[in-house]
C-alpha cells in the first residue's frame, strides 16, 4: 500500500508542477509575444512577500526531499524479484535516490540564485543542467527496466524512461533557444505526462482491479515490493504490454487536451495580442478631400 500511496504523491506533484508551468508559460507568451523568453520557474505575483513569491521552489524542494527519503528507505528492503536479487535492488534504488538528490541540489541552487546574490544561475545553464539530469534519469530507469523479472514493472519503467528522455531533449532545446514557445509548452506537457504515467504505474502494480487478466500478485511477497505483480504466460505478458501501450496513447491524448484547454482558457482571460494586422487608414473629410480630388484631376489632365 505504501508503494501505491507514493505513486499517488508523485503523480499529484508532477501534475501540479506541469499544469502550473503550462498556465504561466502560456500567460507570458500571450501577454508579450515579442518579449517572451523561457524561465526556469514562475514566481507567484499575488503579493510581494519573499516566501510567497518563491513558494513553488519551496514546495518542489519539500517534494524532492520526501522522494529522496522514500527511495533511500526502499533501497534497504529485500527484493527477490530482481535479477541478482536484493543486492542489485539495493544499488538500483540508490541510483534513483542519487538522481533525486541531484534534482534537489538543482532546485536549491535556483532558490539561492533567486533570493540572494551568492550564486548567479542563468536560465541557459539551468536548462542545460536539467537536461543532463533528465538524461541521467532516463539511463537509471532503462537500467531498472532491464533488471526486472516482472514484465509489468519493466514496461512501466521503460515508458517512464522514454518520457524522461523527451524532457531531456526539450531542456537542451530551451537552453539553446530560450524563445521557443513550443519547446517550453512541451516541457510542461512532458511533466504532466510523467505524472499521469506514475499514477498508471501505481494502479497497474498495486491495485487488483487494474491488474491485467492473466497477471497476479505473488503471494509469497508480503510487503508488496516493486515487481510483485507478474504475468506467468507469455501471451498474458504480451497482452498486458499492449494494454499499457494503449493507456500511454490515451494519456498522451489527455495531455494534449489539457494543453488545448489551458491555452484556450488562458487566452480568454489574458487576451490575445495580434501583430501585423492591417488597420484602416483614416481619411480626411471636408474641403481637404475635395482639394485632393481636384489635384488628382489636374495631374491626370496634364499627363494627357
Amino acid at each position: 500500500m505504501s508503494g501505491f500511496v507514493f505513486h499517488i504523491f508523485t503523480s499529484s506533484s508532477l501534475m501540479s508542477l506541469g499544469l502550473y508551468h503550462l498556465i504561466c508559460t502560456t500567460r507570458n507568451q500571450l501577454r508579450s509575444p515579442r518579449d517572451y523568453t523561457t524561465k526556469p520557474y514562475h514566481p507567484f505575483t499575488v503579493n510581494h512577500h519573499q516566501f510567497t513569491k518563491h513558494i513553488q521552489l519551496y514546495l518542489i524542494i519539500i517534494c524532492l526531499l520526501i522522494t529522496f527519503i522514500h527511495e533511500t528507505a526502499v533501497s534497504f528492503d529485500s527484493d527477490p524479484l530482481v535479477k541478482g536479487r536484493s543486492p542489485v535492488h539495493h544499488f538500483t534504488s540508490l541510483q534513483s535516490a542519487g538522481v533525486t538528490s541531484l534534482f534537489l541540489v538543482l532546485s536549491t541552487a535556483l532558490l539561492i540564485s533567486e533570493t540572494t546574490n551568492l550564486l548567479p544561475f542563468p536560465p541557459d545553464l539551468f536548462f542545460g543542467t536539467a537536461s543532463a539530469l533528465f538524461f541521467l534519469q532516463y539511463t537509471v530507469s532503462s537500467s531498472s527496466a532491464s533488471l526486472q523479472i516482472s514484465g509489468l514493472e519493466a514496461k512501466c519503467d521503460s515508458v517512464s524512461s522514454t518520457i524522461s528522455a523527451l524532457s531531456a531533449i526539450l531542456c537542451i532545446i530551451l537552453a539553446c533557444h530560450p524563445r521557443l514557445f513550443v519547446a517550453d509548452v512541451g516541457l510542461g506537457a512532458s511533466i504532466c505526462l510523467q505524472g499521469l504515467w506514475s499514477l498508471q504505474t501505481g494502479l497497474t502494480l498495486y491495485v487488483d482491479a487494474f491488474i491485467p487478466d492473466g497477471c497476479h500478485k505473488l503471494l509469497d511477497v508480503v510487503s508488496g515490493v516493486e515487481g510483485s505483480t507478474k504475468c506467468e504466460l507469455e501471451d498474458s505478458k504480451l497482452r498486458a504490454s499492449a494494454i499499457l501501450d494503449l493507456m500511454f496513447v490515451i494519456y498522451v491524448l489527455v495531455v494534449i487536451f489539457i494543453l488545448l484547454v489551458t491555452y484556450a482558457v488562458t487566452a480568454k482571460v489574458v487576451g490575445v495580442r495580434r501583430f501585423g494586422a492591417y488597420e484602416a487608414i483614416p481619411t480626411s473629410s471636408g474641403s481637404g478631400s475635395d482639394n485632393n480630388h481636384i489635384q488628382m484631376k489636374a495631374m491626370a489632365g496634364a499627363q494627357a
